[in-house]
């Protein structure tokens, strides 16, 4: 597991046209990091890993590797602005989401069968089609990253579903959910999706929920067509 720095972040905030070795070698940290990994090899192996590190990977390459830095700091301010906010706006939050990937018919109609508290054991229920042929019960659970969602937990929001007769539920949560808790929903017959931090913040990217575009990159090739005179 990596987690960006504070002045990690900031470098990201700068949007530098690339992350390489020159770049950070102006951050006497990386200059620390460099050196105790390279105390340890013999002088045949340093120039290997030098360049190595200098040409191994092809630009393509090296798009893809900032590529997933981006993502994995822009997911953790993600979850941290959701922590700032109230739980009135997580379930608004998951709402959005869950029309962005097409439930719930219209925002209108999502927005108002969800966001009930204390329902029996549910947050909400959503349309699982436009014309409202079967629905899914959401439960929603804005919490820190050291409180883990246990078993117990899961189990009574299936107790919830079996009271309303509905097999398809959605536990949502900010935090992790324990193996217990998952190999229980594994092995149950209602189908009951669990989503934790990471997979909620990739989702919200996937679906452009919460984040826009800030630039983008056309990597373009040869047209072999065009040249073709066959």
């Amino acid at each position: 597991m990596f987690r960006a720095t504070e002045t990690g972040k900031a470098l990201l905030a700068k949007n530098p046209a690339s992350i390489d070795n020159e770049t950070l070698k102006s951050y006497p940290s990386f200059v620390e990091f460099q050196k105790a990994g390279s105390a340890g090899q013999t002088k045949a192996e340093k120039p290997v890993a030098e360049a190595a590190s200098a040409s191994s990977a092809t630009p393509e390459e090296q798009i893809d590797a900032a590529q997933a830095v981006l993502h994995s700091a822009l997911s953790g301010e993600l979850l941290q602005r959701i922590l700032d906010n109230s739980p009135l706006f997580f379930e608004q939050l998951i709402v959005d989401l869950l029309v962005a990937m097409g439930y719930g018919g219209s925002h209108e109609s999502a927005a108002l069968k969800l966001g009930k508290s204390g329902d029996n054991g549910v947050d909400g229920v959503i349309d699982e089609d436009r014309l409202g042929l079967d629905r899914i019960y959401v439960q929603a659970k804005r919490y820190a990253a050291t409180n883990t969602v246990q078993r117990p937990e899961v189990q009574g929001f299936v107790g919830s579903l079996v009271g309303f007769g509905a097999n398809k539920g959605v536990f949502v949560t900010t935090s992790n959910f324990s193996a217990g808790a998952r190999q229980y929903a594994e092995q149950i017959p209602q189908r009951v999706i669990l989503i934790d931090g990471a997979r909620l913040t990739d989702l919200m990217i996937e679906y452009g929920v919460g984040v826009r575009i800030s630039r983008e990159i056309k990597v373009k090739r040869i047209d072999e067509d065009f040249f073709g005179e066959g």
